[in-house]
């Protein structure tokens, strides 16, 4: 061999050319992601630093998953602090060569508690938790088919495909079609996967229902809490706890980077459930522990919130005025019997647009919801009111919608007048 063989016989591929293409079909569909440059102010949450090239402005973030503020919150930040000047700031590497830090250890057994489960799994976050967890557990089992509801979250659709299980989905919350599914699958190993809130249109499962048709059926239960651990129960242990399901669930599935205001993801079970997980995961084995400073942090805050239902209770009431207000000057509020407030907007340039014009008119920013993440024609603004919006917060976010809206003629009916002074 001369070496010649595979030599180019022509100009190289232009392979920058692909990743432009890639981007300007994005830009075509109006599905690029802009993403603001956004400085959090710890201590006057939900008030923000928002960088410019021309400037920096105070803004009011109206879009964030730190549901309840946990993140300023002076005792998790302390803890945060506290470790890393005592442990340091890194693990060290993954758990099978560095070992457990304390902090994991003590925060896997808090988890374990608020879900009542034997035991929990620290991840580097709830994708991880759900990707790796999902495919874990059904490539361990037998000739599993995957139950999934249709608008899960993506990164238990990933979980889903990446067992190379077989799959069935049933539509969303569709206990008829689940238990059909259910019963045509027979005598062989089966796994629901289910969230109990659904971020986009803030709807929930019917758990007990589910884990109903799962006894009958012989199958095992997953369900995703992501969006309702710290928000709901007497302890913040989320819907199922609310619902008094969690001894019924087989896996619950959580995240530390929402209404616990850290960062991670984890899973509580049985002993066994998570030995074997952690045994056999990919997205467990090969890749670096959370920091012990995180992990302090993240169960400084699942301790509070165990103890202190106030956050949860001032979070309700806003979340509930925003929707009488924004609703009563006419603004098309998706229903929704939870903590998120979705705007529907029904066009994804105009959604962009509203953002932008909220952002840089009236110095709010919602962060616009377009496809993939919701379907095509029901673009939207998805606020989530926290404990830290005032009344006066809510007023100034009504007035400035209704401007939007009329400002870009988007439809707006007047309705009944609320407090909001318009």
């Amino acid at each position: 061999m001369d070496g010649s063989e595979g030599a180019l016989t022509g100009s190289p591929p232009d392979y920058g050319r692909y990743f432009h293409s890639a981007l300007d079909q994005l830009r075509s569909e109006r599905r690029y992601r802009v993403f603001a440059d956004i400085e959090r102010i710890a201590g006057q949450f939900p008030t923000a630093l928002w960088h410019t090239p021309e400037e920096t402005r105070k803004i009011t973030v109206w879009c964030s998953n730190d549901y309840l503020g946990m993140g300023q919150r002076r005792d998790v930040t302390r803890a945060m602090v506290e470790t890393a000047w005592r442990l340091g700031t890194g693990a060290g590497g993954t758990r099978n060569i560095s070992g457990n830090s304390h902090p994991i250890v003590e925060l896997e057994r808090e988890l374990a508690d608020l879900h009542g489960k034997e035991a929990g799994l620290v991840f580097t976050s709830g994708y991880v938790s759900n990707q790796t967890g999902i495919s874990t557990l059904a490539k361990l089992i037998p000739d599993c088919l995957i139950l999934s509801d249709a608008l899960n979250h993506n990164s238990m659709i990933e979980g889903v495909r990446q067992s190379g299980c077989d799959k069935a989905i049933f539509r969303h919350n569709d206990l008829k079609h689940l238990e059909e599914l259910l019963q045509a699958a027979g005598d062989r190993p089966k796994l629901i996967v289910f969230e109990s809130v659904y971020s986009m249109d803030g709807d929930i499962s019917p758990i007990h229902a589910i884990c109903d048709l799962a006894e009958r059926c012989g199958a095992m239960t997953y369900l995703d809490e992501v969006h309702a651990v710290g928000m709901y129960g007497p302890r913040g242990g989320g819907i199922a706890e609310r619902e008094g399901a969690m001894d019924r669930v087989d896996v619950i599935e959580g995240t530390l980077g929402k209404a616990f205001g850290v960062m991670g993801g984890y899973l509580t079970g049985t002993k066994a459930v998570m030995d074997a997980i952690r045994s056999f995961a990919p997205g467990f084995i090969f890749t670096t522990a959370l920091p012990p400073a995180v992990a302090a942090a993240a169960t400084a805050s699942i301790r509070h919130l165990k103890a202190s239902s106030v956050e949860r209770e001032r979070q309700q009431r806003q979340a509930a005025r925003t929707k009488a207000v924004l609703s009563g000057v006419g603004l098309p509020v998706m229903e929704t019997v939870t903590h998120i407030v979705p705007v529907l907007v029904g066009d994804a340039e105009a959604c962009k647009a509203a953002s932008d014009r909220l952002l840089e008119k009236h110095g709010i920013y919602i962060q616009p919801i377009n496809y993939p993440t919701v379907p095509r024609g029901t673009e939207r603004l998805r606020i989530t009111p926290g404990p830290f919006h005032t009344d006066a917060l809510i007023d100034q976010l009504a007035a400035a919608l209704v401007e939007v809206w009329t400002a870009l003629r988007l439809p707006l009916e007047r309705k009944v007048q609320v407090a909001a002074g318009f």
